[in-house]
């Protein structure tokens, strides 16, 4: 339930989300991210690292690319940057969306992740 110090009229319409529900689901979503990475590294699947700042990122590939994830509060957004390009996500329906294309952000990430590592490389974080 959303109330007046939640969210502004114009934010909640955009997203169906408040402020307080913005937060909560891209900071599991960041932790997921970061966690599949752990795992990855300690299984030795990839050497990837991750740096998170707040609501911003980065995961580092060998050979020095990387993927930026970061948070987007005034807009409820979710953006992904990736030497690919850069794409932008809304919450709708339980999902994050691509705002192009409606492309789902596990499929995005997974496709950027699997270019950068010369590998395939699934995240799941449902």
């Amino acid at each position: 339930m959303s109330t007046p110090s939640d969210a502004s009229p114009a934010t909640a319409a955009r997203s169906g989300l408040s402020d307080a529900e913005y937060h909560r689901l891209t900071d599991a979503l960041l932790a997921r991210i970061e966690s599949t990475c752990d795992r990855w590294l300690q299984e030795d699947v990839i050497d990837i690292d991750t740096q998170r700042t707040g609501g911003l990122l980065e995961l580092l590939f060998p050979g020095g690319s990387k993927i930026v994830v970061n948070t987007q509060p005034p807009l409820h957004e979710l953006w992904l940057a990736a030497r690919g390009g850069g794409f932008h996500f809304r919450h709708a329906d339980g999902r994050w969306v691509d705002t192009r294309d409606g492309a789902e952000f596990a499929e995005v990430l997974s496709r950027h992740a699997s270019e950068h590592a010369g590998r395939a490389l699934r995240f799941q974080l449902a």
